[in-house]
C-alpha cells in the first residue's frame, strides 16, 4: 500500500524526505519484521487475554507424560497471533498486486480457516475430533490445486535461466547473461552440477513438445502432495511448548534468504542460480511472517502462556510449502524441514510396525515392543525423560544446521 502511495506521488512530482526509501526491498523487509514482531509481542497479550475470558482453553488428553495436564486451560487459536500481525505488514510494505504475494496471502488465509474451524469446533462445539480429516486433506488439495494451476498458466510467473555457454557472460550488464524470460515446469535439484529438473521429462515417453505441454499433470499433484505434507508435518510437529514455531522461524529465515538472492539479478548471476522476475517482494512476506513467529514464540516458549492450535501449525505448514515451491526450491523440503520430516516419518513408521507385528506376533506382542515409546518422535524423548525444553532446543540446533545445508547448495554442486 506504502509503495504505491510512493509511486504514485512521485509520478504527480511530489517528493516526501525519507519516502524513497520504500524503493528498496531491503527497507521495507527489515520494517516489515520490526512491526510484525512489535504487533505480536504487544496485542498478543491481548489476544491471549481475550481467548482465555472467551475460555479458549486446550483440553489436553492423558498420555502419561510428566506436566501434561498442568497445560490443561492454556489458550490456544494463537496461530490468529501470527496471522495478524503477518497480514498488517504485509499490505502496508509490499506491492500487495504482485501474484506472488497474492498466492502468499490466500494461503496464509485459506489454511488458517481450515485450522480455525478445527480449533472452533474442538474448543466452543466441545467436537474432541475437530474438523474431520477428510476435510482437512480437502482443504489442503484445494490449496494446492491454487498454487498449481496458478503457478503453470499465470504469465506473471516465469524463470530466467542464465546461458550455458561461458562467452556470454558479461559483468557490467549482467541481464546479457540470462535467457529471455519463459514459463516453465522447472525445479532445483540440490547437490546436482546442472541442476534444474524438468518436470516434464518425467513424461520421457512423450516427444520433448508434448512432455512440454503436458507437463501440468506432474507439476500440479506433485505441487498438491508437497502442500498437504508440509502442512500436515507443521500441525504433527506442534505437540510440545515452542518446537513448530521455533524450528519454524529457521526455516521461513533461509526460505526469506532464497527469495531476495533468487528475485535479485545480480545475486542469481553470482550464485550462477536460476532468475525469478518479481519474487523480491515475497522477501518481505517471509520476514513480515518471521517476526510474527517470533513474537508468537516469546509466548509460546515453556512454560506456554499460548498454543497456536491448528490455526497456526497448518496455516505455518502451507505457507513454508507454497514459498519452497514458488521460490523453485521444493526439492530442498526434505533437508530444509528435515525436523517436520521427522516427526512426520516417526508416525508413520510407529503405526507401521504397530500393525505388521500385531498381525505377526499377537496384539500384546505388538503393544509391549513398539517401534517408540510414543509419537510422534518428541513424545519419544519425553518418555526418555528428557524436559521438553531441551528437546525443543535440540531440535532447533538440529534445524539450524540443515538450514545451513541448503545455503551451501548455493555453491556446492
Amino acid at each position: 500500500m506504502l509503495y504505491y502511495l510512493y509511486e504514485y506521488l512521485t509520478s504527480h512530482g511530489i517528493y516526501i524526505p525519507g519516502l524513497n526509501l520504500l524503493r528498496y526491498i531491503s527497507f521495507r523487509a527489515a520494517i516489515s519484521v520490526l512491526l510484525s514482531l512489535l504487533i505480536a509481542m504487544v496485542y498478543g497479550k491481548k489476544i491471549i487475554n481475550y481467548l482465555r475470558k472467551k475460555q479458549m482453553g486446550e483440553m489436553v488428553r492423558d498420555l502419561g507424560l510428566d506436566g501434561q495436564k498442568q497445560k490443561e486451560g492454556t489458550p490456544t487459536m494463537g496461530g490468529l497471533i501470527i496471522i495478524i500481525a503477518t497480514l498488517i505488514p504485509v499490505f502496508l510494505f509490499t506491492r500487495v498486486l504482485n501474484i506472488y504475494i497474492v498466492l502468499l496471502i490466500i494461503s496464509v488465509i485459506w489454511m488458517g480457516i481450515i485450522g480455525f474451524i478445527d480449533d472452533y469446533l474442538k474448543k466452543v462445539k466441545k467436537n474432541k475430533d475437530g474438523l474431520s480429516g477428510k476435510f482437512k486433506v480437502i482443504g489442503q488439495v484445494g490449496l494446492g490445486l491454487i498454487i498449481g494451476i496458478t503457478m503453470y498458466f499465470h504469465p506473471d510467473i516465469t524463470v530466467k535461466r542464465k546461458y550455458a555457454d561461458a562467452t556470454v557472460i558479461n559483468r557490467n550488464n549482467v541481464e546479457q547473461n540470462f535467457q529471455e524470460a519463459e514459463k516453465a515446469t522447472i525445479s532445483t535439484v540440490p547437490f546436482a552440477k546442472n541442476n534444474e529438473f524438468d518436470y516434464s521429462k518425467i513424461l520421457f515417453w512423450m516427444s520433448p513438445e508434448k512432455a512440454a505441454e503436458w507437463s501440468w499433470l506432474v507439476f500440479i499433484p506433485i505441487v498438491i502432495f508437497i502442500v498437504t505434507a508440509v502442512s500436515n508435518g507443521a500441525n504433527i510437529t506442534d505437540g510440545i511448548d515452542g518446537l513448530a514455531s521455533g524450528t519454524s522461524v529457521v526455516i521461513l529465515l533461509t526460505l526469506a534468504f532464497l527469495a531476495y538472492v533468487s528475485g535479485n539479478i545480480i545475486f542469481a548471476d553470482y550464485l550462477n542460480i536460476m532468475f525469478l522476475p518479481n519474487m523480491g517482494e515475497t522477501t518481505i512476506f517471509a520476514l513480515a511472517l518471521v517476526g510474527a513467529v517470533i513474537g508468537f514464540f516469546w509466548y509460546n516458549t515453556y512454560p506456554a502462556q499460548v498454543f497456536m492450535g491448528d490455526t497456526g501449525s497448518l496455516m505455518l505448514g502451507g505457507v513454508i510449502a507454497v514459498l519452497a515451491i514458488i521460490l523453485r526450491k521444493e526439492l530442498l523440503i526434505p533437508i530444509l524441514c528435515g525436523v517436520f520430516l521427522i516427526e512426520n516419518i516417526s508416525v508413520i513408521a510407529q503405526v507401521f510396525v504397530f500393525k505388521y507385528r500385531k498381525k505377526k506376533f499377537g496384539l500384546e506382542y505388538a503393544q509391549n515392543n513398539r517401534l517408540f515409546k510414543m509419537s510422534p518422535l518428541h513424545h519419544h524423548y519425553q518418555k526418555e525423560g528428557y524436559h521438553e525444553s531441551k528437546i525443543v532446543n535440540r531440535m532447533i540446533i538440529i534445524g539450524v544446521m540443515l538450514a545451513i545445508i541448503c545455503l551451501i547448495t548455493l555453491k556446492v554442486r
